[in-house]
């Protein structure tokens, strides 16, 4: 099947509307984490980080069909093949970076600060796992194959000559990191289980920890300890979450440390993880963010990596509408990551807003 000229007009049009919303989403991201304090969680300064990847991914999608039309030796088809290699790519390891974050305060009891110093790391690392194929790739072509990247219809990706370096350099480590995504999440999932059945909570209570330990600091062996835990219930519209300007997250597994806790020497004292200069966390609400990226990843990649299967199954076949599902979806990165940083950023600010008017809140104690 071959698309007709109409087509690809509207394969072009939707893909530059779709990438003047992802510069609007992205936009907004750098604009509110810059301006505002409320905004500057770990997860939300991952989310600002790549939000700079994917302007420069909207770049190249915004230039749409016009890097098929211009050849596959113009340097604007040049261009947008090194950008599309580079920034989308990139946009999946930063989702694994938040669901690695979350993974430490989980199981490793990371705060933010600890967090934070992980952040020169992930960008050295994304930046330079994604910028060496993508530029390499600029320098491969032969005559019997052409350049690596060219014509794909609806933009200039790594063209059909060499689908083969695509699964192995695009689409493999693609999902290979949603692998590790969901296997990060799984493990999450059950550790947040077997606590809510530890503690019999219900499916209405969140579990609000506070501890005053440090990084590497554990409870030393000990033959007698009271610990005290506070578990807050959402019976009500209070806030589990102070002002993330101070820069604290609680480690979700102080619980199971505490519980599980050695005895302490002579000289050692218990320790009560009712810290009030530290924000209380709901886990609930610090997981929702990364695991709704982590949707929109998916419904962003499904529907290319099924177009691809399909071209190596059948090179001559084009679906139109695949090709549009793909032009729309691949478009609308940075629409969907700045739908969520403002919609779950701006919950959790007015929670905080309503938690200062209201001091006293209910709440639960559980005595281990």
């Amino acid at each position: 099947m071959v698309l007709t000229a109409e087509q690809i007009n509207n394969i072009g049009i939707t893909g530059r509307v779709t990438s003047s919303l992802s510069m609007l989403g992205t936009i907004t991201i750098i604009s509110t984490f810059v301006f505002s304090r409320h905004f500057r969680s770990p997860i939300h300064r991952i989310i600002f980080f790549n939000a700079f990847f994917n302007l420069l991914d909207s770049v190249a999608t915004m230039i749409s069909v016009s890097g098929p039309e211009a050849g596959d030796y113009s340097s604007l088809c040049q261009f947008q093949g090194f950008a599309l290699q580079m920034f989308p790519l990139a946009d999946v390891l930063w989702t694994l970076a938040m669901a690695l974050d979350t993974y430490l305060v989980v199981f490793h009891h990371h705060d933010a600060h600890s967090l934070q110093k992980l952040e020169y790391k992930f960008i050295g690392s994304i930046t330079i796992v994604t910028f060496i194929p993508a530029i390499v790739f600029l320098f491969i072509r032969s005559p019997a194959k052409g350049p690596v990247y060219g014509n794909e219809t609806i933009w200039c990706s790594i063209s059909p000559n060499w689908l083969i370096l695509r699964f192995a350099l695009y689409y493999g480590p693609v999902w290979l990191a949603i692998g590790l995504i969901i296997i990060c999440y799984a493990l999450i999932g059950i550790e947040i289980t077997r606590l809510r059945v530890e503690f019999k909570l219900t499916d209405d209570e969140n579990i609000a920890l506070t501890s005053n330990l440090s990084n590497n600091q554990f409870i030393p062996d000990r033959t007698q300890a009271s610990v005290t835990t506070t578990i807050e219930t959402n019976s009500s519209d209070a806030i589990k979450q102070a002002d993330t300007s101070e820069s604290h997250i609680t480690s979700f597994s102080s619980v199971h440390q505490a519980v599980t806790s050695r005895p302490l020497t002579s000289n050692s004292t218990p320790m009560n993880y009712q810290s009030p200069k530290q924000r209380r966390v709901s886990f609930k609400q610090y997981i929702l963010m990364p695991a709704l990226f982590f949707l929109a990843l998916l419904a962003t990649w499904v529907a290319p990596t099924i177009n691809r299967i399909s071209t190596f199954i059948n090179p001559d076949y084009q679906s139109y509408s695949l090709l549009l599902a793909v032009s729309t979806l691949g478009s609308l990165r940075g629409f969907w990551n700045g739908v969520i940083f403002t919609t779950i950023g701006m919950k959790g600010w007015k929670r905080r807003v309503v938690e200062k008017k209201i001091p006293n809140r209910s709440g639960r104690r559980l005595h281990c």
